[in-house]
């Protein structure tokens, strides 16, 4: 990948393109395509068509998706799978129709099994059932890595997915009815905070481990499989299994400790009540990043600076809205 190479960012604005768009302008590339949802609607199959074959990527960074926490994902499983599903299958063939050098599709720890092996390795893909909260999400993204699979072996495509762990940074989600745990914690302990409340209600038993990777990092890994030499990347192009890498920082805590710290970065010295009553999720999902790591990529931010980080992000945005 040139620094004058021509790149197309689908979902650039979100958490995951948002971090993607600052990595490639730290790294000196300028020649970055992106459209808002306004502009392209990546479900409509014509209008993504009719893109393509205006603008001629080179590269395409697919991180647009429909996505959220354990409480949207009960609440619109259709929507989840329908439009997942579609802007995968609209962006990943015109990619092929219009001779994209490489693609690299976006995907999500939740497809692999519930009940997995820890830490999750690349091949328990498929080895087991999902976990049911978020089924229909998991769903569309084994379709989209299946996706790139199917066009490697049949047209010859050099398409990676990347899982990467729980993400968090700038440009998150805030919205306490669709976000994930890390933001819906910095949310709630920073409002708590301020109307001086002396408890914060936190789902779930607490016991679940996590692992998080702040999204700069996730980034900084994306744009390294792009930019490495095609000799590189040979073992990731294989007839028998998908040419799939976790990306993580492989370590993780429990959602109490996660809890606990997140109170400390924002100064919140209430209790913490756990409410058991609320679903869990899967009880652990550590990544195993060693495949990445023997490429030579290794995560930089610890997660006491990586949520510091998120909650000056936070605030910025309360204070620009």
């Amino acid at each position: 990948m040139q620094p004058t190479s021509k790149i197309y960012v689908a979902g650039h604005r979100g958490l995951v393109g948002s971090a993607l768009m600052r990595g490639l302008q730290q790294k000196g590339y300028a020649n970055l395509i992106t459209r808002t949802h306004a502009e392209l609607d990546l479900t409509d199959q014509a209008a993504v068509r009719d893109f393509f074959a205006a603008e001629k990527p080179e590269y395409v960074l697919l991180a647009a998706a429909k996505v959220g926490g354990i409480l949207a994902n009960n609440t619109y499983p259709a929507e989840f799978i329908q439009q997942n599903l579609v802007i995968q299958a609209n962006v990943i063939h015109e990619a092929w129709r219009n001779n994209v050098k490489r693609l690299l599709f976006l995907g999500s720890s939740c497809i692999y099994p519930k009940e997995c092996p820890q830490p999750i390795k690349e091949d328990y893909l498929l080895t087991g059932l999902l976990e049911p909260t978020n089924r229909p999400y998991a769903l569309a993204k084994i379709a989209g890595i299946e996706m790139c699979h199917a066009y490697n072996r049949q047209y010859g495509t050099r398409y990676i997915s990347v899982m990467p762990t729980n993400l968090y940074g700038p440009g998150d989600n805030y919205d306490l009815q669709k976000s994930h745990v890390m933001p819906a914690l910095i949310r709630k302990m920073h409002e708590a905070r301020l109307a001086g409340q002396d408890e914060v209600v936190v789902w779930g038993t607490g016991k679940p481990m996590r692992e998080f990777l702040y999204s700069d990092d996730m980034a900084d890994a994306c744009l390294f499989l792009l930019e490495q030499p095609e000799e590189k990347l040979d073992t990731l192009f294989n007839e028998d299994r998908p040419p799939l890498v976790n990306v993580g920082s492989g370590t993780d805590v429990t959602i109490r400790e996660l809890a606990e710290l997140v109170a400390e970065t924002v100064g919140y010295q209430g209790k913490l009540t756990f409410d058991a009553s609320k679903p869990d999720g899967t009880m652990r999902k550590l990544m195993d990043v060693s495949r990445l790591k023997a490429l030579g990529w290794q995560y930089k931010t610890q997660l006491k600076d990586g949520i510091a980080k998120a909650y000056q992000a936070y605030l910025a945005s309360l204070a620009s809205s």
